[in-house]
Parts: C-alpha cells; structure tokens; sequence
C-alpha cells in the first residue's frame, strides 16, 4: 500500500501538506504516516525540569495531531500511523524513510513567503538523489480549492 509520509508540526503549510497527502491516499487507496518531531531541548542542569520540559512538548505534540486529524475529518477516510519522536528532524526522517518500504513519497509544506524551510532545503538539495521515494513540495500558498483540485 502506498504511503505517504508527512512531516507535521503547528505550521499552515504541514497542515497543507497533511490535507493534499490525505487527499491523495483517499484517491489512490493508500495511507497516511504523519512525523512529528520533537527538537531535543538544549541540557538542562536538573534532570527533573528537563523531563518536565520534555513531557509538556509531547503533549503539545499530540495535541496537534488530534487537532489536526479532527480538522481534515472525513479527508483522512481512515486513521493515520502516528509517530512522535524526539531528536534532530533529519536522521529521523531518513530513519523512518528507511524502515518502510510502503512509502511511497514525503510531503513537505513549503512557506508561503520567504526560504522554503530546512527540512525542504536538505531534501530538495543534498539528500534529492538518494531518496528512496519521491519528494512532494505542497506550496503554502495554495489556497484550499486549488489544493483539492490538483489532489
């Protein structure tokens, strides 16, 4: 089954990009896996507060999932995989790229104005020629009716 990996933080343009992978997968029979990434936190000297840093961004990490899943409501037409990790959003994209061969292709949201964002940076750029799927660039300004038509 093809799936297709989004990456998914509080931004409109993830938001895009989950609503076109959605849409897509509803289209072509496939699936959804949405990638949240939680930056580690920089040391904190009291093991205590850095644990309570790190449970409140999870938190907030799936917060925005459910918010997210319950704004696309009957877009998804099934559940997605879900996963939220913790650490440095490159390796851990690579890591999940490599451990399923059912992606079918990342979809990054890009910025409606300015620098596409690290994560597109790295992928269209350095990584475009060993990726093991295609990559999806959804352009943040896109506004929802043509986003649908072109899904």
């Amino acid at each position: 089954m093809r799936t297709y990996l989004v990456i998914l933080d509080a931004s409109e343009e993830a938001e895009l990009a989950l609503r076109f992978a959605a849409r897509r997968a509803a289209k072509t029979g496939g699936a959804v896996e949405i990638l949240v990434i939680i930056p580690r936190q920089e040391f904190v000297a009291w093991g205590a507060v850095q644990a309570a840093i790190e449970e409140e961004k999870r938190e907030q990490a799936e917060a925005l999932v459910e918010r997210t899943i319950m704004m696309l409501g009957a877009e998804l037409g099934q559940r997605p995989h879900i996963s939220i990790k913790q650490g440095d959003p490159v390796p851990l994209i690579q890591e999940t790229l490599a451990s399923n061969a059912d992606i079918g292709a990342l979809v990054l949201g890009a910025s409606k104005v300015g620098a596409p964002g690290p994560l597109i940076a790295h992928f269209a750029g350095a990584d475009a020629g060993t990726l093991p799927c295609p990559l999806m660039i959804v352009p943040g300004a896109l506004d929802l009716e043509t986003l649908d038509r072109l899904s």
